[in-house]
């Protein structure tokens, strides 16, 4: 019986990535799992049950609530790993687990969520020069520079790349020179429902990170006067709240029970970033709710678009009937634009069920079963599960 690792880069809170671990925990139950660093209670008991073994860094009492900040530290703390008694290495990664050093005879599969945003397409995003100090602006890109680097000879230790969407597909072809397949992440069709009653609000889901693009949803929000309901946490959570007119609300974070319910009383489902893929915009359509969103990356794989209003070519459409509105360009007169557009055509959304069809595309299950094949196919897993 092949021995099997799991690698994930952290974990700190119950996110897509997370979600998507859970399925592979659910598949290999007796693989060990690695992670930088590991909030205990943060994630869900499926994964805080595992034998779970961090880095270095997660024994770093002043620092590892700053993990983010250890970022230059990352490389080296992934490659201290001794994974050496594995025969397969699984590693979900979209920062740096991809990177640990398994043995010549091992097989080493990724299911890659993206190569590292912050210092590829998005680095600027992270790192805006007018925001660095005189220090940083010297120190930020040359670290830059050797974390590219690593990263682009990293992706030479994995045997097989499954990319989360044809959107990182490319972006592993562009910055890795690697090819990938593409396996979409799952939403659990069994956490959600519709309603039988709608409140007033638009709502978001999301992490307060740069590229979540949440400024741009304030300020559009602003403009049209609706409310705005936003679930979430993170690094810029308190100079978008400084930002917020009255009709933005802020709720931080809240159990998945809640957010369900949030996600199927809502007229509609805000998502404004460029996302790599974005599980949230299937919850809302689990939820029987339609998704306002930027056209451009994940959400052209998982909106059927109105398509009187924008129709970009990479949808896929399949002549269903409209699940979300996508909108243009990313900016606020955009994004708003796009909120007048469903405000006009509200009723197109009224029936739940086009949206509920379309996340079944992307049920667990399938996800299961999907995964199951590959980790077959390298030693993983049994015929038997």
């Amino acid at each position: 019986m092949a021995r099997v690792a799991l690698v994930h880069d952290w974990l700190t809170g119950m996110r897509g990535g997370e979600r998507c671990l859970e399925a592979f925990c659910e598949l290999l139950p007796d693989a060990d799992l690695f992670t930088l660093v590991h909030f205990k209670g943060s994630v869900s008991p499926v994964i805080e049950n595992r034998r779970i073994r961090t880095s270095f860094l997660d024994r770093l009492p002043v620092l590892r609530k700053k993990y983010r900040a250890l970022l230059p530290l990352y490389p080296f703390a992934i490659e201290s790993m001794d994974l050496t008694p594995y025969d397969v290495v699984v590693s979900l990664s979209h920062c740096v687990a991809k990177g640990v050093i398994t043995r010549p005879d091992a097989r080493h599969v990724c299911y890659c969520f993206t190569p590292v945003r912050y210092l590829w397409d998005m680095y600027h995003h992270y790192f805006p020069a007018e925001r660095l100090g005189v220090l940083a602006r010297r120190i930020v890109p040359a670290t830059a520079t050797f974390l590219r680097a690593w990263d682009v000879t990293s992706s030479r230790r994995v045997d097989r790349i499954i990319a989360i969407s044809r959107y990182v597909k490319e972006r592993i072809r562009k910055v890795w020179g690697r090819e990938a397949e593409v396996l979409h992440p799952p939403v659990d069709m069994r956490r959600f429902s519709p309603a039988k009653e709608r409140g007033d609000y638009f709502l978001m889901v999301t992490a307060f990170a740069p590229y979540k693009r949440v400024d741009l949803a304030i300020r559009a929000f602003k403009t049209l006067g609706l409310p705005l309901k936003i679930v979430g946490t993170g690094q810029e959570e308190a100079r978008l709240r400084r930002a917020a007119p009255a009709n933005v609300e802020f709720l931080g974070w809240k159990p998945d029970e809640e957010v369900a319910s949030l996600y199927a009383r809502a007229r509609a489902f805000v998502f404004p970033g460029e996302e790599d893929f974005g599980i949230t915009p299937l919850e809302a359509q689990a939820s029987g709710r339609p998704v306002i969103a930027f056209a451009r990356g994940g959400a052209l794989e998982t909106v059927v678009p109105d398509g009187d209003f924008s129709r970009p070519s990479g949808t896929d459409t399949a002549e269903s009937p409209p699940t979300g509105v996508l909108f243009p360009e990313q900016t606020p007169a955009s994004l708003a634009s796009a909120v007048r557009h469903f405000d006009e055509r509200e009723d197109r959304f009224d029936d739940p069920g086009p949206m509920v069809q379309n996340a079944k595309r992307f049920a667990l299950e399938r996800f299961r079963e999907n995964i199951g094949n590959v980790l077959r196919e390298e030693g993983a897993l049994g015929n038997a599960e």
